[in-house]
């Protein structure tokens, strides 16, 4: 009696769960550090600068973002919510992505210390990092742990740690959720950590996070609420788009499937990806059945 209850609460609760339109992930604009490494055996990372193409990248990318919220000024029940990472660069560019909004379209903003960059130790000297990112490359990006530093499986836990405050933020209506307009959730944040989060969400795996390239510089990935409740990255992107960022046709299949799928039709629809954990699995026989009623 008490199960079918829960059951019954957490029916409940996603029916009237109101989830952003759109979460859009944004990565920094150019920086110093991406102009030449020297600039962190200096400057502390969380320090280094935008240069002035950066800054004009991320205004680019407000009016951008703007021009995909508002489906080219066509719609007018819309609003903002950003989270940001605290390092300079990315402050910076919310900056100026923030101008391409009034007042009165921004809901709130957050700083938020579980999106920051990958930890690569503290003040960097150029010649070892190069070839310790030479050794990266031959031990896997994912699990390769830089020395005082993090590996992108450090940045996978604590990505998924914001993930749960995230659901909890939306649960609890913190982000201003109204029925009479869409939210959309802008994150900006860093190259890899955009990777994990999408990592994350999406329940890819670590052979298809390698494949993943690194968004340029104020590029941003648009995952988009679809008619089932699910998001997907097929649905503002095209598929040109998604192959160009490294995902595999199975990826993209998958995106495409999340854009229009009923939920909770996923192990029907989507069993052959169970191939990339089996070999040679066969339909199931009438004794299989019968085994699986037993138990």
């Amino acid at each position: 009696m008490e199960h079918k209850w829960e059951e019954e609460m957490n029916r409940h609760q996603l029916l009237h769960r109101k989830l952003p339109k759109r979460i859009i992930l944004v990565r920094h604009g150019e920086s110093q550090g991406n102009l030449s490494m020297s600039a962190y055996t200096t400057t502390p990372d969380h320090r280094i600068p935008l240069t002035l193409l950066g800054l004009e990248q991320a205004r680019a990318a407000g009016q951008q973002i703007k021009e995909a919220v508002s489906k080219g000024g066509q719609a007018d029940d819309w609003k903002m919510y950003f989270y940001v990472s605290p390092y300079e660069r990315t402050r910076s560019t919310l900056r100026e992505i923030g101008r391409s909004f009034s007042k009165r379209r921004i809901i709130g903003v957050r700083e938020e210390c579980r999106v920051r960059e990958q930890d690569f130790g503290n003040f960097q000297v150029e010649e070892r990092m190069l070839v310790i990112k030479e050794s990266r490359e031959r031990f896997g990006r994912f699990f390769f742990r830089f020395p005082e530093g993090e590996s992108a499986a450090d940045v996978f836990d604590r990505v998924a740690s914001f993930m749960e405050s995230l659901w909890r933020d939306i649960d609890l209506k913190r982000l201003g959720q109204d029925d009479s307009c869409d939210i959309n959730l802008v994150i900006v944040s860093h190259g890899l950590t955009i990777r994990v989060f999408l990592m994350k969400w999406f329940k890819w795996t670590v052979d298809q996070f390698e494949r993943l390239n690194n968004p340029g510089n104020c590029e941003f990935r648009v995952m988009q609420l679809g008619p089932s409740g699910d998001y997907s990255l097929a649905i503002h992107h095209s598929t040109e788009e998604l192959v160009q960022w490294g995902l595999s046709p199975e990826m993209i299949a998958d995106q495409q499937w999340r854009a229009t799928a009923q939920r909770g039709s996923w192990n029907e629809d989507c069993a052959g990806c169970l191939s990339g954990f089996f070999d040679d699995l066969q339909n199931s026989s009438s004794s299989d059945d019968i085994d699986e009623c037993k138990c």
